[in-house]
């Protein structure tokens, strides 16, 4: 699998954005990922040092649509903690 198959997006939410102080940064993976793999595709991609890797399935939700029910996709979420003296990942351009 390539690094860009194994994290699909960052998740954006005040509760990691707040934690982007602490060099937490929460991202979607492939669900068949495990952590040496988000560990390798992140440091390849954002050339960073990797300290730990955190994985939490999320389970599908019921949804409804009218008489309709159907459910959503199950994700897997990754938190990724950055070594100390490790660059912070870019994720908005601040210009």
């Amino acid at each position: 699998m390539a690094a860009q198959d194994i994290i699909l997006r960052p998740v954006i939410t005040e509760a990691s954005m707040a934690d982007m102080d602490d060099k937490k940064y929460v991202f979607d993976v492939a669900v068949s990922a495990n952590k040496i793999q988000v560990r390798q595709a992140i440091e390849e991609i954002f050339n960073v040092k990797v300290a730990r890797v955190n994985i939490m399935n999320i389970k599908p939700k019921k949804k409804r649509v009218g008489r309709y029910v159907g459910k959503t996709n199950r994700r897997r979420k990754a938190i990724i903690q950055l070594t100390a003296d490790s660059d912070e990942i870019k994720i908005f351009n601040k210009e």
